[in-house]
């Protein structure tokens, strides 16, 4: 499943093309994705300006002139592509196929763009896991989806003291803490795997071991906020990491796969400088997880 940084890339890809158009015409070709499209949908959409493209955690924000906000989710899947004149918009420097079977392509956004013309956004889903669904800005915190979303990792908001403050009196592992989305929004399987590599800590040690008394901050604590704030950083500026279906907006190859330290690496030597540890993969909460059993404690 695409997790943040592959989010905030296909964001990033999206934004060009997607603010400042008109919706023209939504093309729904089925009744329902992992849940069904809201009543109305197409004709909701049709004829708005999209004012902007946000995100909160790994869901698209599509905000509207109206004060609707189409709120999408790519499920396994799921993938935007931008197509211009009958082919992708930007291809980018690592070309992958893209599924452009006309049955998996579910949701068409027909653009109309002042400055560059026409544009098509297709939404193509094969497992169709992904959803879409409407909110309205003014309630948009609130909205099922969103409420009780956790801090964002990729401002200065995420510190040691708010780290340790979450995870004060958490008996569950450390992994599976981080994993809640009501603690830090938006991480998934591979980043938390590489931050707490980075950090030198065990995703097997209670989470609340890194609040000190009252929930204060700690030396761990602190190393923890800085590697996951570093590791979503690099991972979005490397265009997220390619895996099975995940590929960015304009159809280019995420390329953060390339520098794992620990994800997908069982068996194979610690990269830290000095480490003699070889990486062993585990399972936790039906997940693999991947660490370093010497140096991660």
């Amino acid at each position: 499943m695409p997790e943040l940084p592959e989010v905030e890339t296909v964001r990033r890809g999206l934004q060009p093309v997607m603010e400042g158009a008109r919706i023209t015409k939504v093309e729904q070709r089925r009744a329902d994705l992992r849940f069904p499209f809201p009543a109305g949908f197409s004709d909701r959409l049709n004829g708005r300006y999209i004012t902007a493209l946000a995100r909160r955690a790994k869901y698209l924000l599509v905000h509207l002139d109206d004060g609707a906000v189409l709120i999408s989710h790519l499920g396994m899947s799921g993938s935007f592509r931008i197509e211009e004149g009958g082919v992708s918009a930007r291809p980018g420097a690592f070309q992958h196929p893209r599924s452009k079977e006309e049955r998996h392509d579910h949701v068409v956004f027909h653009l109309e763009r002042r400055e560059t013309g026409l544009a098509r956004v297709i939404y193509n889903d094969p497992r169709r896991f992904g959803f879409m669904a409407l909110a309205e800005a003014a309630d948009l915190q609130s909205h099922p989806l969103l409420a009780g979303l956790g801090v964002e990792p990729t401002g200065n908001a995420l510190d040691g003291a708010l780290l340790a403050g979450l995870l004060a009196g958490k008996r569950a592992p450390l992994k599976a803490a981080l994993m809640d989305q009501r603690v830090v929004a938006g991480l998934g399987n591979i980043y938390v795997c590489e931050a707490l590599w980075r950090a030198g800590l065990s995703p097997r040690r209670t989470a609340a071991s890194l609040a000190g008394t009252g929930g204060r901050a700690t030396e761990r604590s602190k190393r923890l906020a800085e590697a996951i704030r570093i590791v979503i950083n690099e991972a979005v500026a490397a265009g997220g990491s390619s895996l099975r279906d995940y590929v960015q907006a304009d159809g280019s190859l995420g390329y953060f796969q390339h520098r794992f330290n620990v994800y997908d690496r069982a068996g194979e030597p610690c990269r830290k400088e000095g480490c003699s540890g070889i990486i062993r993969r585990i399972v936790q909460g039906g997940r693999s997880t991947f660490h370093c059993p010497v140096c991660q404690r």
